[in-house]
């Protein structure tokens, strides 16, 4: 994947980032909150979030899909199973599936009663048994056993919306598209990019600030920053490396101490969301999520 690819390379941008905020932090200082104007021209506001995207590309230089995959029929999959759960509690799941059906072909005629009970720990796994079960045999009737790579027919797949499509091309095809979850959502009206609260809107309207290439990229920025730091109900504003770029700075804890306890995954001492992560991702300090049966 890109984004992980120079994850060595920056690794010590990476650590210099660290560093300063723990500096930063130890001598009791905020981040200055330097507000942008409330009629932001949209000359600003393009240059405003490239640079976040920019920032949040040096704090993350390892940022990839958390799901475990290796080939697009795993990765649509996951995702599907992705709703309404963590991207851990798939990983700990789909081996299990993966090992036992490894083909579209033999999902498609699977015992539905057999793979319910496997998906059982993701939640809602009867309308998922069905999805996964009914993309599959679409897969092996229509394409070929293979998972196509264009938007038109992605979206075709029973359990398969834009965003899941855009999550199978950008990381399976590397073909740019923009992952909009609720994090995303979540950080992008946070961040002004857009007032849009329709998912296919908020596409539209922080796609036309960044080239196409950036997409995918920029999705695994604002998704890792949205889970470890700018979370829903208590941001950690005080540890936040975009302070001075946020509208949004004091809506969470500004004291850095309090902000830092506040901080989760690997920024908080624990480790990421995969079972098998990309090897970048382990050479910059990350660290394997435990499997299923872990203590």
């Amino acid at each position: 994947m890109s984004a992980t690819e120079g994850a060595t390379a920056n690794g010590s941008t990476r650590a210099t980032t660290r560093e300063s905020a723990k500096a930063r932090g130890a001598a009791g200082t905020k981040p200055a909150a330097a507000k942008p104007p409330r009629t932001e021209s949209r000359t600003a506001l393009v240059r405003r979030a490239r640079r976040i995207n920019r920032e949040l590309a040096e704090v993350f230089p390892y940022a990839h899909p958390e799901l475990d995959f290796e080939n697009p029929f795993q990765l649509v999959v996951a995702t599907v199973l992705s709703a309404q759960t963590t991207d851990l509690r798939v990983n700990q799941t789909t081996p299990a599936l993966f090992a036992r059906y490894p083909t579209p072909e033999d999902l498609a005629a699977a015992d539905p009663e057999e793979v319910e009970e496997i998906l059982r720990p993701t939640g809602f796994f009867r309308a998922k048994t069905r999805s996964v079960i009914g993309l599959s045999k679409m897969l092996a009737e229509d394409f070929g056993g293979e998972v196509p790579g264009r938007l038109e027919d992605l979206v075709k797949l029973p359990g398969v919306g834009r965003k899941t499509a855009f999550v199978v091309l950008g990381n399976a095809f590397g073909r740019p598209g923009i992952t909009v979850d609720t994090h995303f959502q979540r950080l992008v009206r946070r961040w002004k990019w857009t007032e849009e609260t329709d998912p296919d809107k908020i596409e539209a309207a922080v796609g036309a600030l960044f080239p196409k290439s950036e997409w995918t990229d920029l999705s695994h920025h604002v998704i890792w920053h949205g889970r470890r730091i700018c979370h829903a109900r208590k941001p950690a504003c005080g540890a936040c490396p975009i302070a001075p770029l946020c509208p949004a700075y004091g809506e969470g804890e500004t004291d850095p101490d309090k902000a830092r306890k506040l901080l989760k995954y690997e920024k908080g001492g624990f480790p990421g969301q995969r079972l098998n992560p990309p090897q970048a991702y382990l050479d910059a300090g990350g660290r394997p999520a435990p499997p299923l049966d872990a203590a």
